[in-house]
């Protein structure tokens, strides 16, 4: 096992690598580019010279705010070095909601990307503490240090600061970093409520890499594309544990840009979270869709998969001659998607639907699913290729100890579980049962193996009237499981019957009305018309069968939107906003139950 003792030592094992591959970029070109090892290790002691210089001391607070890149590395990386505490802040956020975090935070400094995030930061400046405002891209901007003029040479990919010398001084600072000291403050909203701080120390997240790499074989010829926001943990935690086994890291500004820079970099290990295997599925579905042949093809290829599901699960390659045909023309194909190269297929960040891992099984790809929170640096357990149970998300790592509340909520305990949040005193009581367990707010339970099953969100479960508890996620991922549906919310709180909004995937029900002949000019006019509401009701009625009878969908709606991060009704992880959700269909919901005093629910 790994022995980091803090994030900086994970620094310094990149710095010793000696290798011209720590880290792929895209030049102004849009053609990939190397950063050698010596390259990052002299980038990040100039910066952190410069914060050191502009008086930036241990414990100070430093605002990142950009999409992924190498220069989001650099920074944190000096930042950490000194003992400064990074604040990651969504490049997506308002001006407004901006304002609100660096002032909480306190931030002295914040990185930003290019002009149109320095423009959002000087809008509010004002409100703020900064006294310095770094801007990525080589451009200029009123009252902006230039991040190029800080690190000589950054802009020439493979050009100034390669030297192997290390300085002596830079290096003692980031060595004296204790695992104690906090290392980032992470503010999560995440579906329901208002941000809070989260603080992680260097032993935090450096002993959570540590186990979290247990059973995977990784080394400095693997490579992972960085592309989940590096704002989020789980993204963080990526990239420092393929920098802690020498692989290279590739980093991807947008999820728009995913396909190309899979097809490009083909990467050998994929972290992703569910959406981005669904979309994959999807595209894959709505293809073959296009032709008879095609659907009869994949449906044939999907039931040969089948038959050999157990020997995927067990990492074996079926020897039956139908299999390798169907692997050649089609499971080949669903690899390639992903840049053929992929030996891990991860999931973390949001539940896995059961439909996604079998489909994908089914195609020959065994997805490991993990579970972890902001609060637990983030993995708390995890599917290994030594230890696997589809439908589970793994077996708690060995320092994490899990316990199940009487009310079914899973209290976690171990050093990778921060001890409370910013401004709020250590371990309070409405987060933390005594002594110690952290409440995780997820709903779950342990098989006789020691595997971890997630269910639900706890707030998020739905009571009916008459007492019911309903899970929707598992309901929502079912339904979601299907070609022409993109996004699900089911509601019902407090209600006599479920019912669920659905966003339709419009890419494929637009292929398919017009497959049928229907004639819409307009969303809204589509969503309406009565022959896809009945498309969508055998959609509901197949949900339905596997369900109890008081899980059942009764009513639903669809929605004539597409439900995104930009939009407002997903998170950066693509996870639902409930509460986003139930306020703008407000009237949708209020129409279910307009007769519910009459109906038989």
């Amino acid at each position: 096992m790994l022995n980091f003792r803090t994030l900086n030592d994970i620094f310094f094992t990149i710095a010793s690598g000696d290798r011209e591959r720590a880290i792929l970029t895209k030049d102004g070109a849009g053609a990939w580019q190397p950063i050698s090892s010596a390259q990052v290790y002299q980038r990040t002691r100039m910066l952190a010279a410069a914060l050191v210089e502009w008086g930036i001391a241990k414990g100070d607070r430093i605002a990142i705010l950009s999409e992924n890149r190498w220069e989001w590395a650099v920074a944190d990386f000096a930042a950490l070095a000194i003992g400064a505490i990074d604040v990651p802040i969504y490049p997506t956020l308002t001006a407004e909601q901006i304002a609100i975090l660096l002032a909480d935070s306190g931030s002295r400094v914040a990185f930003v990307s290019n002009r149109a995030q320095y423009e959002k930061v000087a809008s509010v400046r004002a409100q703020t503490a900064l006294e310095k405002i770094v801007i990525m891209d080589d451009e200029e901007a009123p009252g902006a240090v230039r991040f190029s003029s800080l690190v000589p040479g950054a802009g020439l990919i493979g050009g100034a600061g390669g030297s192997s010398e290390h300085d002596s001084t830079f290096d003692r600072r980031a060595y004296d970093i204790s695992p104690s000291d906090a290392a980032t403050l992470i503010y999560t909203s995440g579906t329901t409520g208002e941000p809070k701080g989260v603080v992680l120390t260097h032993g935090n997240i450096a002993c959570n890499v540590n186990e979290s790499l247990l059973g995977f074989e990784i080394a400095a010829g693997d490579s992972c594309i960085s592309f989940l926001p590096l704002s989020h943990i789980t993204a963080r935690h990526l990239d420092y544990a393929i920098y802690a086994k020498q692989a290279t890291v590739a980093y991807c500004a947008a999820f728009d840009q995913l396909p190309a820079a899979m097809a490009a970099i083909r990467p050998t290990i994929l972290v992703a979270v569910p959406r981005v295997y669904e979309k994959v599925r999807q595209e894959v579905e709505r293809r073959a869709a296009l032709s008879p042949i095609k659907r009869r093809l994949v449906k044939w290829a999907l039931e040969t998969g089948a038959k050999h599901r157990e020997a995927i699960l067990r990492e074996e390659r079926p020897a039956a001659t139908s299999w390798r045909l169907a692997d050649r023309l089609v499971y080949k194909k669903v690899r390639e998607a992903f840049g053929g190269h992929v030996r891990y297929f991860i999931a973390g960040g949001a539940p896995l639907g059961m439909d996604t891992a079998l489909w994908y099984s089914s195609v020959g790809i065994r997805v490991l699913e993990g579970y972890g929170l902001t609060e637990t640096s983030p993995v708390l357990a995890v599917n290994n290729p030594v230890n696997y149970r589809m439908g589970s998300v793994g077996k708690p790592l060995p320092q994490v100890t899990c316990r199940i509340a009487e009310d079914g909520e899973l209290l976690v305990k171990g050093p990778n579980v921060f001890n409370g949040y910013w401004k709020q005193p250590p371990q309070a009581p409405e987060s933390f049962e005594f002594p110690g367990w952290f409440r995780t707010g997820d709903i779950g339970h342990i098989d006789a193996d020691g595997f971890l099953y997630i269910t639900d969100r706890k707030k998020e479960l739905l009571k009916t009237s008459g007492g019911k508890l309903i899970a929707p996620q598992p309901i929502e991922n079912k339904l979601k499981s299907h070609l022409l549906v993109a996004e699900a919310a089911l509601v019902g709180d407090r209600h006599k019957f479920a019912a669920a909004l659905i966003a339709p995937n419009f890419a494929a029900l637009e292929g398919w009305a017009k497959e049928k002949g229907i004639a819409a000019p307009t969303r809204p006019e589509l969503v309406a018309d009565p022959r896809v509401i009945a498309e969508y009701q055998a959609i509901v009625n197949e949900v339905n069968s596997g369900l109890a009878n008081f899980e059942t969908i009764k009513r639903f709606t669809l929605v004539p939107d597409e439900w995104s991060l930009a939009t407002g009704e997903l998170t950066p992880s693509l996870k639902l906003k409930r509460r986003v959700v139930l306020e703008k269909y407000k009237k949708e919901i209020e129409a279910f139950y307009a007769d519910e005093a009459t109906s038989h629910g």
